[in-house]
């Protein structure tokens, strides 16, 4: 199958949609898909990969007559389906969803966000001014949660699926024992991943940290690593040294995925409070490695996260509080979730699930086209 994959940003970018988008068009390639990516984001030439790009302020992912040249590319390609990929705002695929729509071609879209109120109302009046509804797409989101406000906002003629993001779960399967102290310290070894940007509320999660070590024992040492870099990173430096708190907690930057898997193989418990999270790739990550996690009810995770089983939720960041200072006072539970988590597998998250999820959805937006 022909597919076009249209996406704002992409590799050189990196990101959660542009490693996803990466990851999907790799691994269709090696499942014999003749699978193709236009982006708007400048970068090196590479195999497969038409870049419409702009000379725009910043480097901005965006183009302004992107329809027509997506049509053009459409029609010349002549794609057996075009796959969308959007954030809450992607001005650039939004184009490519016209395009497909204008060209009649087969077309999914996915929804890599999750839409906040204020999202929802411009769709809402997207929807009564273009009337996008009525263009043949099908669409997806990564979690349940994500797909609740499109639903609501597209209605019932336009069919939103859940598929997964995907992983390598033996990427990350873990090598180490039963047990994983952390033997420098014996303390427990909190760990968070993540771009460190104001929505997603890193200022609020050095809080939770400082919470829950009030609520653990004395003789329970805890200590912290946030992975990820980002414009709060200041603010966060300035919020551990006024609490007193460089001692426990680091800030080490940015890793790679090498060094989050050593990470990870020596962690007690992640912690995923961000309350619109829309999957937790760094999550899914962490349970595949057999940690317990610990995140909101309402986000994504919940997917793939159950209470007891694989970590624990909370519907409040008190409940947040309390889930990370039980799994640091609770040795049993903390080690009875890491064993399940280190014997079961998410294999909704596994790229053969996610390939046949989206092979379904293509086959449904070709037989919407007749």
């Amino acid at each position: 199958m022909r597919i076009i994959h249209v996406s704002d940003c992409y590799l050189p970018r990196l990101g959660g949609i542009e490693v996803q988008v990466a990851d999907l068009v790799r691994t269709q390639r090696e499942a014999g898909h003749d699978a193709e990516v236009v982006t708007a984001t400048p970068g090196e030439p590479l195999p497969g990969v038409h870049r419409t790009v702009a000379n725009l302020p910043f480097d901005l992912p965006v183009h302004p007559a992107g329809t027509g040249h997506l049509l053009r590319l459409m029609a010349a390609r002549r794609p057996d389906v075009v796959h969308v990929h959007t954030g809450a705002v992607s001005p650039f695929a939004w184009m490519g969803v016209r395009a497909a729509a204008r060209a009649g071609l087969p077309l999914v879209v996915t929804v890599h966000s999750m839409w906040d109120p204020v999202t929802q109302g411009i769709y809402r009046s997207l929807r009564a001014l273009y009337g996008w509804q009525r263009w043949g797409l099908v669409g997806t989101a990564v979690s349940e949660a994500a797909a609740r406000p499109i639903r609501a906002v597209a209605g019932p003629g336009v069919p939103v699926h859940v598929v997964s993001n995907g992983l390598d779960l033996s990427a990350w399967r873990p090598e180490a024992p039963a047990v994983r102290p952390a033997p420098e310290t014996g303390a427990v070894h909190v760990v968070a991943v993540g771009r460190l940007a104001p929505r997603k509320q890193p200022v609020r999660l050095l809080r939770l940290l400082k919470q829950a070590r009030a609520q653990v024992p004395a003789g329970v040492p805890l200590r912290a690593t946030i992975v990820g870099d980002g414009p709060a990173r200041a603010q966060m430096e300035r919020y551990l040294r006024s609490n007193g708190m460089t001692g426990w907690v680091s800030l080490p930057g940015r890793y790679s995925r090498e060094r989050i898997r050593e990470l990870l193989a020596a962690a007690d418990v992640f912690v995923a409070p961000a309350p619109r999270e829309s999957f937790g790739l760094a999550a899914l990550e962490a349970r595949a490695a057999g940690v317990p996690v610990v995140a909101r009810t309402e986000s994504g995770v919940a997917d793939f996260v159950r209470p007891g089983k694989e970590g624990l939720l909370g519907a409040s960041f008190e409940e947040l509080v309390s889930a990370v200072a039980r799994l640091a006072r609770d040795r049993e539970l903390r080690e009875s979730i890491a064993a399940h988590n280190r014997g079961t597998e998410p294999v909704r998250s596994s790229w053969p699930a996610v390939l046949e999820g989206f092979d379904r959805c293509y086959e449904q937006a070709r037989a919407l086209r007749g």
